[in-house]
């Protein structure tokens, strides 16, 4: 119990610690983050990221070490399509680059406290009715077939019922008011287009959550493991988007690794009491598979561009 309790506090320490920092110190004034800064950042969250791992391995052994990451990596893989809808809203809103990092920042702040719920529920759940499991296992499946299936389909922010529901309560202006969320016009109170924003970001998040925690329920239950790699992998690939935002598009063949994976975790889950699957194997299969469609998507890439300059 000692143990848990300095493992929990450390986490959170550090972690609120360096966002306030970040806050009020990094990026205390409205401004676009380069891409140098945004990768100096994903590799600092990287680093953290893996020194937990062996501060986890130090107090619990090889076995919850190994855990932690293969749901780091596992997180981070599956939280890897967020970066698509983050460029999708922002550009559906027409979000100056320099607002970008306040909107992320908070975000984050809602996904540490919406993760942790569901996480929470969700290891309670499953302790006390164990077939829930099987539940998850169809879920991601079916999670798997739809990232194939629906791949084309765009997101519409207009159809959030959270952003329909905000409009009803707050009238929201039609500029951006210098980074500010809400604003005092006429003796009422509105809210300007950030909050719209920020709304469709988090709601965003709830929908990533319910394939990505299920998911790292396949590799274990302790709710340390899954809510630190959780986090760790959010803030790291948060960073990792200013870096990739004009990028993304090279890794084409994502969506279809994205989909074997969690097919691959949710037979697992489904499997699970008449064969066990090591988690070495689970980790394999999910670098394998990311490192695969990345290279295929480079490579396929080239080609194609070849073909066109030919």
């Amino acid at each position: 119990m000692m143990v848990q309790l300095i493992l929990w506090t450390s986490f959170a320490v550090t972690v609120i610690g360096l966002l306030v920092l970040d806050l009020v110190w990094f990026h205390r004034k409205d401004k676009e983050v380069s891409i140098k800064d945004a990768l100096i950042w994903s590799v600092f969250w990287t680093v953290l990221a893996l020194i937990f791992n062996v501060v986890v391995y130090y107090f619990y052994g090889a076995g919850q070490a190994l855990n932690f990451f293969t749901g780091y990596m596992l997180e981070r893989t599956l939280s890897f399509d967020n970066l698509f809808v983050f460029l999708l809203v922002f550009t559906y809103f027409k979000v100056p680059a320099e607002y970008h990092h306040k909107i992320l920042f908070w975000g984050i702040l809602g996904a540490l406290v919406m993760r942790a719920v569901f996480i929470l529920a969700g290891v309670a759940v499953v302790h006390q009715f164990r077939w829930v499991l099987y539940l998850f296992g169809i879920l991601l499946v079916w999670s798997g077939i739809q990232f194939v299936i629906g791949k084309d389909e765009e997101v519409d922010p207009e159809k959030n019922p959270v952003l329909r529901l905000f409009r009803k309560i707050f009238p929201i202006t039609d500029t951006f008011e210098g980074g500010k969320f809400f604003i005092r016009r006429d003796g009422r109170l509105w809210a300007t287009p950030l909050v719209a924003v920020l709304l469709v970001i988090e709601t965003s998040d709830v929908i990533f959550a319910v394939d990505s925690i299920p998911a790292i329920f396949g590799i274990t239950l302790d709710p340390m493991i899954i809510y630190t790699s959780n986090i760790f992998a959010i803030l790291g690939l948060r960073a990792l988007y200013f870096a990739l935002a004009g990028l993304m598009k090279i890794f084409k063949h994502l969506n279809y690794g994205l989909a074997l994976i969690l097919v691959f975790i949710g037979v697992k889950m489904l499997i699970a009491d008449i064969f066990h699957i090591p988690v070495w194997v689970a980790l394999s299969v999910i670098m394998g598979t990311l490192g695969v469609c990345i290279l295929t998507s480079i490579y396929f890439g080239s080609k194609n561009e070849d073909a066109g300059t030919s």
